[in-house]
């Protein structure tokens, strides 16, 4: 299957901007200060494991959309030169 430059594009647009944002959240989720993702004593809590494993689901997946759409552009390069 091959894809269009369109498409190859927003794939690698849609990882980058998933690591982006994904980063950020662990990033905020480590500095909660609110009490939901450490309890008194500091340990995580439920909150915190749920939303880590989202994040790290989230943030696989759109690396691998990203690399989806950094083949496709690749591709679609070598593809002119022939």
């Amino acid at each position: 299957m091959k894809l269009s430059r369109p498409v190859s594009v927003f794939l690698l647009a849609f990882g980058v901007w998933s690591a982006v944002i994904w980063t950020t959240f662990v990033k905020n989720l480590f500095a909660d200060v609110s009490g939901l993702a450490f309890d008194a004593a500091g340990d995580p809590t439920t909150y915190f494991w749920v939303h880590a494993a989202l994040a790290a689901t989230s943030f696989g997946l759109g690396v691998a959309i990203g690399v989806i759409g950094l083949r496709g552009l690749l591709a679609a390069r070598r593809g002119d030169r022939e």
